[in-house]
């Protein structure tokens, strides 16, 4: 077994509150040591020595919502090309939306998914299964069969459940297997035709608008049916300071409630759709400034538990449109550590807390390995300068689809290197 000592780095390891200098040493597919006694008992013999000074060693990134056209639109991304930009972004594991053609929602797709990904993937991938059938809302699907075939949360993707009974028989069952159900809740009536955030601003572009209370509404029956049945629920993507308060008042009652936000939520906000770019064109949409500091406090504050790429690959054809025809949505996984690290560097959210939030805290929401360089582990961990500046250029974009946020973005914090069970699988 070969073994690779990582010398001088600085750890930072929230999983154990760790923020030090000190090495890490991975023999074979494990983490044997992490931190500033990692070397006491010298370099072991044979070891390929890494020498990391003025970089920061974290665990891998666990991207709770990612994605993926594989099957039925592998033009858009594959399992294959997801994991290659996930590995270029830090991230090692990926949970995997269910919309995909046909859906997730049969032990044979979450097998396909599993068997396809330890084919052709260079990270974990981890798919997450319909709650209904064919994401209609209308009939639930075999909870305890997809469990067990390997489906790591229940979820309808970008598809919110109207049906109150449905989600609360969800949440029941759910629990019962101690499955996560994770959500993404607008109202299709209230957000109507709507492509943008309501306000001034759509008003001036002339488009209709999706007020915040279409994401509010849904977003508190679920609260009250997850503490009604105590069932895990977990608000997929929240964007709305109105949002981030009714899921800290469901946490201050005792509800087994957490809550996530893209990374788009955290960094961007409706003036960035400028004149109709359509690569903001994002669900939930781009809202204020002040819903965004909102967000960034609540992530602090741990309100909000876990940052997510919301990955979304559109191709040409479904993004070069009207504003008001074009398809939501736009990749993330190659840019979210990056994009991330600017709260850090404004001083916005502390590393620590931060990292916590990309890896420790979604390998424990949705009880996956990873999330820690704890000794025994396995290698799962990104090597980073945490002050290389690059730009975002469509060029370099490993992903099927170039639909980005961050064209030309000028952003601080590089992945040099990334491990998975102790093999490299992205070096810079």
């Amino acid at each position: 077994m070969s073994i690779t000592v990582f010398q001088r780095a600085r750890i930072v390891d929230p999983s154990r509150g760790i923020d030090e200098t000190g090495s890490v040493i991975v023999d074979g597919k494990k983490i044997v040591a992490a931190g500033a006694s990692a070397l006491n008992q010298g370099t072991p013999e044979g070891a390929q020595v890494i020498d990391c000074a003025g970089k920061a060693i974290i665990p891998g990134l666990v991207d709770g919502r990612v994605f993926i056209g594989e099957p039925g639109g592998e033009h858009r991304e594959t399992i294959a090309s997801a994991s290659i930009a996930a590995a270029a972004g830090g991230v090692t594991s990926i949970v995997m939306m269910p919309d995909t053609d046909p859906v997730i929602d049969n032990v044979a797709l979450v097998e396909f998914v599993l068997r396809t990904a330890k084919e052709t993937a260079s990270v974990s991938i981890f798919p997450a299964a319909a709650i209904t059938k064919g994401l209609d809302g209308r009939e639930m699907t075999e909870f305890g069969l997809l469990r067990e075939a390997g489906a790591v949360a229940f979820t309808d993707g970008r598809h919110t459940i109207s049906n109150a009974l449905m989600m609360r028989r969800a949440l029941t069952y759910a629990r019962d297997f101690g499955a996560v159900i994770a959500h993404e809740t607008q109202d299709a009536d209230l957000a109507s035709s709507g492509v943008m955030n309501e306000g001034l601003y759509a008003s001036w572009l002339g488009l209709s608008g999706i007020p915040r209370e279409a994401e509010t509404i849904p977003l508190e029956r679920d609260l009250a049916l997850a503490r009604l049945t105590r069932g895990n629920y977990h608000a997929a993507k929240i964007s709305t300071a109105m949002a981030a308060g009714a899921v800290a008042r469901a946490k201050a009652d005792g509800a087994n409630v957490t809550a996530g936000v893209s990374i788009n939520s955290l960094s961007l906000n409706e003036n960035d759709v400028g004149e109709y770019r359509t690569f903001f064109r994002l669900t939930p949409p781009l809202r204020t400034e002040e819903d965004r500091v909102a967000m960034i406090e609540a992530l602090r504050d741990g309100g909000v538990d876990i940052i997510v790429s919301s990955h979304d690959p559109q191709d040409v054809d479904t993004k070069r449109l009207p504003f008001a025809d074009a398809a939501a949505g736009a990749i993330g996984l190659e840019t979210l550590l990056a994009v991330a690290l600017r709260l850090h560097h404004n001083d916005d959210v502390p590393l620590l807390r931060l990292i916590e939030a990309l890896s420790t805290a979604p390998a424990k929401l949705f009880g996956l390995p990873g999330g820690t360089l704890r000794p025994g582990a396995a290698a799962d961990l990104a090597v980073v300068d945490l002050n290389e500046p690059w730009v975002v250029r469509e060029a370099d974009i490993r992903s099927r689809s170039k639909n980005t946020c961050f064209e030309g973005a000028r952003l601080q914090g590089k992945v040099l290197q990334t491990m998975v069970a102790g093999r490299t699988v992205f070096s810079a």
